[in-house]
């Protein structure tokens, strides 16, 4: 039996301590927050203990997952590592490259599973997605939604972007050689809005949209490649592959053939944490690593300098 608990029950948090309570395998011993009415509640909600100090908290579990504001996650992260305990982290990894390279460092060490909250790698559109992509040479990504208070203490990069960051990188592995990028700000003080153009050094292209400032939730992503295209829609929960064949055989004639498939509605969270719990109790790597949602971080923190400059 796992013994695991939540930090940070907020509206995310609260979702981690609903989906570890649900496991048959893991006792959910406690959560915390620094606002001690809803950590109370939430705690009792759940059938649990609150805990006002993640200290106490940490000297009973095994595992932990943190939704703390992003520029708590290097302090709570380090300080659940160095209680020896498994750490998943929503995303973004942190608030610096420099704190997300620490806390990478410090798993490694202490030979702990630290996982990264990138939710959109457990969506069965891009589980589907990876079976057909090969080399990718195009991929255009829009994920726009109305404003809303969570997240805007950073940029849109850090808020919605990263998500996009972190599948593009897992889609094509060759480094970044050139960015093109620019942003403003509409509500917050922070970038609402932003594009970014991303040239790889294998020759693929990606163009990347994200608004926390539109009237419309869309979450799309598509990409090109040799024989063929990929769209998916992660509002619709929908995919469209359209491959290049050749029936005559190599020297006939190309034609396309396209299928649509509607994904099996999941939840994606719960998958996501059911993954963790399952490293936890093997060691084995988790899907999405530190090192991933360091990768994404440092890709995002490049990008937003070349806003800046403009």
């Amino acid at each position: 039996m796992l013994r695991a608990g939540v930090i940070g029950v907020g509206y995310l948090g609260r979702l981690h301590a609903q989906k570890l309570a649900s496991f048959d395998d893991v006792a959910l011993v406690g959560v915390c927050d620094a606002d001690r009415e809803r950590g109370k509640a939430i705690a009792e909600e759940f059938g649990t203990s609150y805990h006002e100090d993640s200290r106490t908290l940490l000297r009973e579990v095994d595992a932990v997952s943190i939704a703390v504001p992003t520029t708590a996650h290097f302090r709570v992260a380090r300080e659940a590592m160095r209680a020896g305990v498994h750490v998943l982290l929503e995303k973004p990894i942190a608030a610096t490259v420099r704190e997300g390279r620490a806390l990478v460092r410090e798993a490694a060490a202490r030979r702990l599973v630290f996982q990264v909250g990138h939710l959109e790698r457990f969506n069965p559109a891009v589980l589907s997605a990876a079976s057909v992509l090969g080399e990718p040479r195009f991929i255009e990504c829009h994920r726009l939604g109305p404003f809303g208070e969570r997240g805007t203490d950073v940029d849109v990069v850090l808020d919605l972007m990263i998500h996009d960051i972190d599948l593009i990188l897992s889609f094509v592995r060759s480094p970044v050689a050139r960015i093109s990028a620019v942003g403003v700000p509409v509500i917050s003080p922070y970038v609402d809005i932003a594009n970014a153009r991303l040239t790889f050094a294998n020759g693929c292209v990606a163009n990347v949209t994200a608004s926390r400032v539109s009237a419309l939730k869309q979450r799309k992503v598509r990409i090109f490649q040799d024989d063929a295209y990929v769209s998916m829609d992660f509002v619709e929960n929908t995919i469209q592959i359209f491959r290049r064949t050749f029936p005559g055989g190599p020297e006939g004639q190309p034609e396309i053939t396209g299928e649509l498939l509607e994904t099996e509605k999941v939840d994606a969270l719960r998958d996501e944490i059911r993954s963790f719990v399952d490293c936890s109790g093997t060691g084995a790597q988790p899907l999405v690593s530190g090192s991933d949602g360091l990768a994404a971080l440092e890709l995002a923190f490049r990008i937003i300098r070349k806003m800046r400059r403009r």
